[in-house]
């Protein structure tokens, strides 16, 4: 184990609460700045109106900070929390934790949902939520949370590696006295200080291969404001999990509906996605299948050797055995690969463990870059985590780059020398490390499409229109891994997303478009209202998604709203009911969502954004931007002009219809927004009105003085 040295900057015992209808009802403050710990009570206010999870990170980051705050600021904190039902064993993606702050690339509130054990753990040491501010005078700090012994500490600890892997496994056998199960750490790497995209490791103890693995809290720079905080790492130590320790209002009523759940998983996942065996990866196929597979920075859908880095290769891949990241989950997707080997980088020639790769880093790290090499896509995926660095944002911001590179934007002047043609694996590792060290042109990537727009046009003279039209970024963050160009509800759901163009608001691409179940307009439109509702309670709660439509019953598309796989709302109703005694509906956790929803988008306009002009796309997202791309679907977009459009394109050049079909699909997108601001309650202008808080309760008196000074 690593030599370290060991200084102890604060010390203070706690007395460690009885989790009570799955709330420890109270919050952990943690300023660096001087140091201090405090206290803080959940009200039941809080409770009714914030739920828990996201809902606690937003109500406790809305008082820290104020309109004017800055990212880098002292007062931004790193908010996480688990929520009500977050812990709970034996119930399928029971072990998420949601991490909010100010965002270094959006400029605005950034949530960002994980797994692994320490939103659980931190709640069993006796608190719902952490808020961790102020900056900390040295940069070797680790906050320790010990719910055994209940006493929080400041170390200042000498000899840690930059590294998160390296950092992870330290720490778990360092604080774990030898039961390495009992410790989470969060954890970045030196991505996370010289770039705006780092991400923050949560790490769960796996006994089969004796390792500390790790999921990502990965977008919009959490990680970023955790290192200049000063942070090395949070530390969370709890003993044994059990279905009683968030001691539920109806423990029966929880033991059979999570039975019920998790046999159904366990039944038929392996007739449906596979995702105990390959995952998310089995996502490949089917968007390659359907045109969505992002392909050299989206400008096309699919590509011949798209399989080379999905379902059946990641198969043999994937080292064989249960990963759940959280205790009994029988979706058991969190893969790996051990013994994989890097041909560059610190870790050159040594045998590594790979957490993952999932779709997205498959798909932003692969076909997104023209690179349909399985390992280096792994070796991408290993270095990111370790680095700290969001694969996403690295994918997305390197096909920017590289459709610049090709088209002349940029050269080779400017990038230093390296050759950044699509598909090019060692420029693209190239820059993974020098984003990481903070150097050469990695040191411009690092910082995001938006800045690298700006960079690139002031620097280098590049074409700011052209770049606004390919530069997949929207609000500051950069886009998740789907090709959008057909699909309405997901222009919608990347676009009005609060946060970013992250899919875990509205994944609706799926059910647009490879299940074909909202087809109309309108159906669209209810759906930008509904899937967002919804998909925020698993984040108020501390759930995962997936095993509410990844594996859905076998008569699910003969009920009256299978995109919505009611069973599953239903149980989850109970789930909730079950653990804090409030008896609610499927509607009701609608209704919890709205609240937060709406209070999340007040927030953002607190801070100078939330407004119809922040939803705006690039149009690579709505439709075609280049004749090549106009070309390669000739026959659909033809189609789509003569027979929706009702136009008579005889005789019209490719640009002409490039130029008309972009007329019409920007029309559709601005009804779009007319329709989803209209069905939840906002103006014209995508704020929310008055009578829509007083509705939901969130009518506090500086919610209403945003509004006033709107």
């Amino acid at each position: 184990m690593t030599q370290l040295e060991t200084k102890t900057i604060m010390s203070t015992p706690y007395q460690r609460p009885v989790v009570e209808k799955g709330y420890a009802n109270q919050t952990l403050h943690v300023e660096l700045s001087r140091p201090e710990i405090t206290i803080k009570p959940v009200t039941d206010k809080m409770k009714e109106v914030f739920v828990g999870g996201k809902g606690f990170d937003l109500w406790l980051l809305w008082q820290a900070v104020n309109g004017n705050t800055k990212w880098d600021d002292p007062e931004n904190e790193i908010c996480i929390s688990a929520g009500p039902l977050g812990g709970t064993p034996g119930y399928p993606g029971a072990g998420k934790s949601i991490v909010t702050t100010i965002s270094p690339t959006t400029g605005s509130v950034m949530d960002s949902n994980v797994g692994g054990y320490f939103g659980p753990y931190l709640k069993f040491c006796g608190f719902d939520g952490l808020e961790v501010q102020g900056k900390a005078a040295g940069g070797d700090m680790v906050l320790l949370i010990d719910g055994v012994e209940e006493k929080i500490e400041l170390l200042e600890m000498k000899g840690l590696s930059d590294y998160s892997e390296e950092i992870t496994e330290t720490l778990t056998a360092y604080f774990g006295q030898g039961n390495p199960k009992s410790i989470s750490v969060v954890s970045s790497g030196p991505g996370a200080k010289n770039t705006r995209i780092g991400i923050l490791n949560f790490s769960w103890y796996d006994p089969k291969r004796k390792k500390a693995r790790y999921k990502q809290a990965a977008r919009g720079g959490v990680g970023t404001v955790f290192a200049h905080k000063g942070l090395k790492a949070i530390v969370a130590r709890w003993d044994t999990v059990t279905m009683e320790l968030n001691k539920p209002a109806d423990p029966s009523l929880l033991k059979e509906v999570a039975r019920e759940h998790s046999k159904e998983i366990v039944a038929l996942d392996s007739k449906q996605n596979e995702m105990a065996i390959v995952g998310t990866a089995h996502l490949v196929d089917i968007m390659n299948e359907f045109d969505l597979l992002p392909t050299k920075n989206y400008q096309y859908g699919s590509h011949p050797e798209a399989l080379n880095i999905g379902h059946e290769v990641f198969k043999r891949l994937f080292d064989p055995g249960f990963d759940g990241c959280w205790v009994g989950c029988t979706v058991s997707c969190a893969h790996c690969v051990r013994e994989f080997i890097p041909l560059t980088g610190p870790y050159k020639g040594k045998k590594v463990f790979v957490d993952g790769p999932e779709y997205e880093t498959l798909a932003g790290c692969g076909s997104n870059l023209g690179i349909f090499d399985p390992h280096t896509v792994l070796e991408m995926n290993f270095y990111c985590d370790t680095y700290g660095l969001d694969t996403i944002s690295v994918g997305t911001g390197i096909a920017f780059v590289m459709e610049c590179f090709e088209r002349g934007l940029i050269n080779a002047s400017h990038t230093g020398g390296l050759d950044l043609s699509f598909g090019n694996r060692a420029s693209a590792l190239e820059l993974v490390h020098q984003m990481a060290e903070g150097r050469g042109f990695g040191k411009i990537v690092g910082q995001g499409i938006r800045r690298m727009k700006e960079t690139f046009s002031r620097d280098f003279g590049a074409d700011t229109a052209v770049m606004k039209d390919i530069g997949m970024e929207a609000k500051g963050l950069e886009f998740s891994e789907y090709v959008t160009k057909e699909s309405l509800a997901q222009q919608g759901g990347y676009g009005l997303a609060l946060k970013g163009p992250q899919h875990d608001e509205a994944w609706l691409i799926f059910l647009d478009m490879v299940e074909n179940l909202m087809p109309t307009f309108e159906q669209k439109a209810e759906a930008l209202h509904w899937f967002p509702m919804f998909r925020t309670w698993f984040g108020l709660c501390g759930l995962c998604k997936l095993p509410w439509n990844d594996i859905v019953p076998e008569d699910n598309d003969q009920t009256e709203e299978p995109a919505k796989v009611m069973k599953h709302v239903n149980w989850y109703a109970q789930f909730f009911s079950a653990v804090t005694g409030r008896k609610v509906t499927g509607d009701d956790l609608i209704r919890m969502s709205e609240g937060v929803y709406n209070f999340q988008r007040i927030f953002n306009l607190r801070m100078g954004f939330g407004r119809r002009e922040h939803d705006d796309i690039p149009y690579r997202a709505v439709g075609p931007v280049t004749v090549e791309e106009y070309e390669s679907r000739r026959e659909r977009y033809d189609s789509q002009l003569r027979d929706e459009h009702h136009v008579d394109i005889d005789g019209m050049s490719t640009e002409e219809k490039l130029k008309l079909l972009r007329k019409f699909r920007e029309e559709r997108y601005e009804r779009l927004k007319d329709a989803v601001y209209s069905r939840r309650g906002w103006t014209k202008d995508g704020i929310p009105t008055v009578e829509t808080v007083k509705r939901l309760g969130i009518d506090f008196p500086e919610v209403l003085e945003v509004l006033k000074n709107a």
